[in-house]
């Protein structure tokens, strides 16, 4: 039997952190230094926090590893400084490691972050958890629970969730479906009061902040559409270790998640035009909160003169980047589909 498709490569990302310990300063310093391009100097900021323990300087390095920013590209390295900082509780840490070790098929492994992700509202590990119930892989199969994880990463505006819940439509009963659809809302209950307590207890430093950001390249390779067949399409795992979409520094607070968008494109969103810098990244940081759509877009500084423009993408073909924008104007903000 074919099953439904999914990478784990094109949902990884997350973005650089600040922590609150008393190493702040050296972990500030390597933020404002990666935010200038100076990656080396970032690292050196950073390394010694980290070997003494600093979980944020530990998941930041995990990123250059991951990215090859600063130091040579060493996948196992990136995974070693993940687990360090997520053995200290820190979630984002936690999300990529439980995805880096689905990815590189270490399953049984990954299995308890996935669920911790999934069980706190992680969209990428709810897709990966629902896609795993829908095909009976690593999980035992149950569409009820399939359906409800793949509403709930669909819900948070993950374009490949929305697109195997359509699938799904075509395979499990309306009965079935109104049971998860029930189950989705005691799920994004359950995901609330989770997540206070694990934000508020684990890492109260992560919810206060603003943020800081880089103009680097996107990275997220394009996810494969499912093929319309009889039957589900096929996982496929083992996929090239990608760089994480979104490598620009943040302060605590930026938790959300990332959105697949595409791989490169002419087009973004613009969001706004500022002659002082900092109003651009306030307005990034509080629309990435109202707005789920953008959790997953590459942000960009884009200076002209006296003048910085906030942009976030890419998008391959106008219309997609006008429909992100009729998601942004709702919020109340305008926005401006531009061609790169």
């Amino acid at each position: 039997m074919k099953k439904v498709h999914h990478s784990i490569a094109s949902l990884l990302g997350m973005a650089l952190v600040l922590g609150s310990t008393p190493a702040l300063a050296d972990v500030k310093a390597g933020v404002d230094a990666w935010g200038r391009g100076d990656f080396q100097t970032a690292i050196k900021e950073w390394r010694g926090p980290a070997d003494k323990g600093d979980a944020d300087a530990q998941f930041n390095l995990g990123q250059a590893y991951k990215l090859g920013r600063g130091v040579p590209q060493d996948l196992v390295q990136a995974e070693n400084w993940y687990k360090k900082a997520a053995d200290q509780g820190h979630l984002q840490a936690s999300d990529n490691y439980g995805l880096v070790l689905f990815q590189s098929n270490r399953r049984t492994e990954a299995l308890p972050y996935l669920q911790a992700s999934a069980q706190r509202g992680e969209p990428r590990a709810q897709y990966v958890l629902g896609t795993g119930h829908f095909n009976g892989d690593f999980v035992e199969k149950d569409w009820i629970k399939a359906y409800a994880l793949m509403t709930r990463a669909s819900a948070q505006q993950l374009p490949q969730a929305t697109t195997n819940l359509a699938q799904m439509d075509r395979f499990i009963p309306i009965e079935d479906r109104r049971r998860a659809i029930q189950l989705a809302g005691q799920m994004e209950q359950d995901e609330k009061r989770i997540r206070t307590a694990q934000i508020g207890g684990l890492r109260p430093s992560q919810t206060t902040g603003a943020v800081e950001t880089a103009q680097l390249p996107p990275s997220r390779p394009a996810l494969p559409d499912p093929v319309p067949s009889p039957t589900p399409a096929p996982i496929t795992p083992g996929v090239t270790y990608a760089e994480p979409s979104r490598p620009v520094p943040v302060v605590p607070g930026a938790t959300s998640a990332p959105v697949q968008t595409a791989v490169s494109g002419d087009w973004r969103v613009q969001l706004g035009a500022f002659s002082d810098e900092n109003k651009a990244k306030n307005l990034w940081n509080s629309l990435e909160s109202r707005v789920s759509a953008l959790a997953g877009l590459q942000p960009y500084l884009v200076k002209a003169g006296g003048i910085t423009r906030l942009q976030a993408g890419p998008f391959a073909t106008k219309a997609q980047a006008d429909t992100m924008c009729s998601n942004v104007k709702a919020s109340g903000n305008d926005c401006i589909s531009k061609r790169r």
